[in-house]
């Protein structure tokens, strides 16, 4: 899929204040790895995440989501009336209903003709709702859009713990809820908007997307935990993204050293070595963020992003790849002229 007219011209991210390093989680987690022979550093030494990020108790996904898109709007430099639609794309939510951008539509005090809807798909969902709001645009249907996410993984990482200290975990019962304790909390949103409209705007060129759904059984999450085969995801997760790469070589003419920077979703320090050598890309050229931040689920790219911007990594011209991923398994991978 390739794009005419879309360019993002606002971008924003908010961290939550309160660092737990994972130092602090192995120390909680202590009876259970002694019992089951670990090594003490478990959590750091195998993901490379040294700290995550929790919100305050009570803060809720919709609040999140709100703080970062405000920030986009300033960013993009529009009025918020301009907005003809607010797709969500956070895994946490406030409820099952109302939708978590019928919230943030709220709180923005948008208007009734600018449209809001969430967008599901795990780690996936963020660059699904740019291109979905990019389509948009092309069919002349909306003239500026916004995708906003707010995540938080106080409740399921210290519910987990809870549950595995309160009974009597062993070592397989502690991989099949190790993922859960790289799981980090943020916000961050995006404004889209008509390239002709915003001509200092960072044009998208396209996107390519695969799906490999035969792994759908890989990793489930609930909002109390999550139970992930995390060694046949990461070969399931490489394979797919292999393909997908080779996708996004014929049809938007990729080449690993024509590319400027690469903005990968953020999981661990292993997923993201291989994940580089994997596809050849230069190891210089990925911003990398989940050592101070964990996984923030699919506010990860666009967090990354907003950093990568903050630390003068991106220049104008650059050629940036979004590259993510999502259990289930979806991958999609995009390219901005920034």
């Amino acid at each position: 899929m390739k794009f005419q007219n879309v360019s993002i011209i606002g971008l924003a991210h908010v961290d939550a204040p309160h660092r737990i390093t994972s130092a602090e989680l192995e120390n909680q987690l202590f009876p259970i790895i002694e019992r089951i022979h670990a090594r003490p550093d478990i959590i750091q030494s195998l993901t490379g995440i040294v700290a995550r990020r929790f919100w305050e108790p009570g803060r809720q996904p919709s609040e999140v989501a709100t703080m970062a898109a405000e920030k986009a709007i300033v960013d993009a430099g529009i009025d918020k009336s301009k907005l003809g639609i607010l797709l969500n794309t956070s895994v946490c939510r406030d409820y099952i209903e109302p939708s978590v951008a019928c919230l943030v539509h709220g709180n923005l005090g948008l208007g009734p003709e600018c449209m809001n809807f969430d967008v599901c798909n795990a780690c996936l969902a963020f660059l699904n709702g740019m291109e979905i709001i990019g389509n948009m645009i092309e069919r002349e249907q909306v003239d500026f859009g916004i995708v906003v996410d707010g995540e938080g993984s106080r409740f399921v990482v210290e519910t987990t713990i809870q549950r595995l200290l309160a009974s009597e975990c062993d070592a397989e019962t502690f991989r099949a809820n190790f993922a859960t304790f790289t799981l980090g909390s943020g916000g961050a949103a995006m404004v889209l908007a008509r390239s002709d409209l915003a001509p200092k705007g960072h044009r998208i060129l396209g996107s390519v997307s695969l799906a490999a759904t035969q792994h759908k059984d890989l990793c489930r999450g609930q909002v109390d935990g999550m139970q992930t085969d995390a060694s046949a995801l990461l070969v399931a997760g490489l394979e797919l993204a292999g393909a997908t790469f080779e996708k996004a070589k014929k049809e938007l003419g990729w080449q690993p050293g024509d590319l400027d920077q690469f903005i990968l979703h953020q999981v661990s320090v292993v997923h993201t070595a291989k994940l580089i050598a994997l596809l050849g890309l230069d190891d210089k050229k990925a911003f990398k963020t989940f050592p101070e931040y964990g996984n923030v689920g699919p506010a990860a790219i666009p967090i990354t992003l907003s950093k990568a911007l903050e630390k003068g990594r991106i220049d104008k011209g650059d050629r940036v790849a979004l590259m993510g991923i999502g259990s289930g398994l979806n991958c999609a991978m995009m390219e901005v002229l920034w």
